[in-house]
């Protein structure tokens, strides 16, 4: 059942250009929260009547919770005006996150602030053979690579222009690594959160090999509980196609599940 916590901001800093990492103290929801599950923040500064906004959780830990927001519209931009002190409501855990005991190797793929479940996922696994592939149109898009260096998480770069790692798709690094995996007779898994067309790519990958490949879907979750239909999928279960609701169902999927 999702709480709602009357949270403190601890600390709000920059994250990248037009990035920003906000650290709550919320010990309640730090205490039950797991890698890929979101939550619905009550933005201060607006109106009484504005929805909440949701966030994918970055870290989730000693009783804080730690949010990567880029400050895209009204509600992150006044977000970006809270201050270390100010009194945050928050609502979670919301949603179906990701597993975390892969019987293979654990991959994850992110774009942009995508990565910011896959940290918190990377800091539960504690596996050694984790490895991050990390996607952005410039180096400003690369979010938090030494914060998951520091978990001792393999990081792979690419850059649509070359600014940073390979120039390209993070794709291009992925499917290297792909090959020498078969090529080793492997087996590994393949967590991703990010832009749809990066999230199908996964997806095919995942299916043409037969490994497990688990999709956070980034949908509009305009009230976070599954009542307003507002992010809903397409899926396939048991042979028949239905509206899944992210917020609940997911937004974690299943690749074999999706309907593109």
């Amino acid at each position: 059942m999702a709480l709602n916590e009357q949270s403190v901001v601890a600390v709000h800093e920059d994250a990248g250009p037009g990035y920003r990492f906000l650290v709550l103290e919320a010990p309640q929801l730090a205490a039950v929260l797991v890698p890929g599950q979101f939550v619905h923040v009550r933005v201060p500064g607006l109106e009484t009547t504005a929805l909440r906004r949701p966030f994918s959780v970055f870290d989730a830990d000693a009783g804080r919770v730690t949010l990567l927001y880029k400050v895209v519209g009204r509600g992150t931009a006044a977000l970006a005006h809270v201050r270390p002190g100010d009194a945050v409501e928050v609502m979670g855990p919301l949603g179906r996150g990701f597993p975390t005991a892969p019987k293979g190797v654990p991959l994850l793929v992110g774009g942009g602030y995508g990565v910011a479940p896959l940290h918190f996922l990377a800091k539960r696994l504690k596996d050694p053979r984790a490895v991050l592939f990390v996607g952005g149109r410039t180096k400003d898009d690369l979010l938090a690579l030494d914060r998951f260096a520091a978990l001792g998480v393999e990081v792979r770069v690419a850059t649509n222009d070359g600014s940073a790692g390979a120039k390209g798709f993070v794709t291009g690094p992925l499917d290297e690594a792909l090959d020498g995996l078969r090529a080793r007779g492997e087996a590994y898994e393949l967590f991703t959160c990010g832009p749809d067309g990066l999230l199908k790519a996964v997806a095919d990958r995942a299916l043409a090999a037969g490994m497990p490949g688990w999709i956070s879907m980034d949908r509009h979750m305009v009230c976070g509980v599954g009542a307003c239909f507002a992010c809903i999928q397409k899926v396939r279960r048991a042979g028949k196609i239905f509206n899944a609701r992210c917020c609940m169902d997911g937004p974690v999927f299943k690749a074999e599940e999706l309907v593109w």
